[in-house]
Order: structure tokens, then sequence, then C-alpha cells
């Protein structure tokens, strides 16, 4: 009999986890808010080279793909940034969608920057994506991804322009 409810309990278990679907996004105005406040503040801190204020936002395993193709860590970005390697002289965020799983948010939005990396201007509109986690009661930011949207003209000299995506980008 014992046997019997431990495998029922077991199915239930399973079956609830198995028929739980995928978890629902919170629409938790403080936490949505707070996640939009990382955005901004990262920002912030790239513009006023603040390293220490960079080293909280970003998350110790923070990883990302480079314009170059390179694997970029939350070292290697803090020494480009300390180093003026990469200058983000002002930045203009568009609007952000915040989406808050647990203790997980997705945040993605665009942004206009002026912006020299290595000497050479690199200014544009990007999009972007980053991954948030909240770890002791902290967001902080784990992983990153973002696009360039370059803008061509239509065919046949159209005075309309449209934007397309170049992969991948790094993110301010």
């Amino acid at each position: 009999m014992k046997k019997l409810i431990a495998l029922l309990l077991l199915a239930c278990v399973c079956g609830g986890v198995v028929l739980g679907g995928p978890p629902q996004p919170s629409n938790d105005p403080i936490a949505v808010n707070a996640v939009k406040q990382i955005e901004q503040d990262m920002g912030d801190a790239m513009v006023q080279v603040d390293i220490d204020k960079l080293n909280q936002i970003y998350a110790d395993d923070f990883a990302t793909v480079g314009m170059s193709g390179k694997f970029i860590t939350k070292k290697d970005l803090l020494r480009d940034f300390g180093s003026f390697h990469d200058k983000l002289e002002s930045f203009e965020n568009g609007p952000i969608d915040v989406q808050v799983f647990g203790n997980v948010a997705v945040a993605h939005g665009s942004v206009t920057e002026k912006r020299m990396r290595d000497g050479k201007d690199t200014s544009g509109e990007f999009v972007w994506m980053d991954l948030l986690e909240n770890r002791d009661g902290k967001w902080v930011v784990v992983r990153s991804a973002g696009a360039r949207v370059k803008k061509e003209a239509v065919a046949s000299g159209a005075k309309e322009a449209r934007g397309h995506l170049e992969f991948p980008a790094l993110r301010p």
C-alpha cells in the first residue's frame, strides 16, 4: 500500500511539472522597473567609465559574443572600458520591454549611441536583448546580444530607407 501511495504521489508531482507548462511572465511593476533601471544605469556607467558600477551590473559569469565573433567575458568588458579601448560617449535608449519569469528576466530594446572603439567611430543604432537574473535580491546581467541596425537606400533610388540587422554586436 505504501508503494502504491508513493507511486501516486510521484505521478502527481511529475504530472504537475509536465502539465504545468512554461512559467508565465510576471507583470510585477517593481521587478520590471528595476530591470529597466539597470539598463539605464548600465549605459550611464559606461559613459562615466564607472568600472565599479559596471562590476555590480554584470554577473561574474557574464558572457556575450562581440562584433568580431569573439567570446567576451565580464573581465574583458571591464578591461576594455577601463583602458578606453571602448568608449561610449553618449546614448539614448528607446522603449524597453521587460518580461520577468520568477528570478529571471529578459529585457530588449533599442539604443542610439555615439561610441569609439579602438579609435574608430562605431556609432549607430542598435537593438539588443539582455538576460538578467535576480541573485540575492539584486538583478545582474548574465547574457547579452545585440545587432546594429543598418540603413540602406531602397532599390531604384527611392527616398525611403529600410533597416536590416547586422549580427552580432555588443550591447552597451
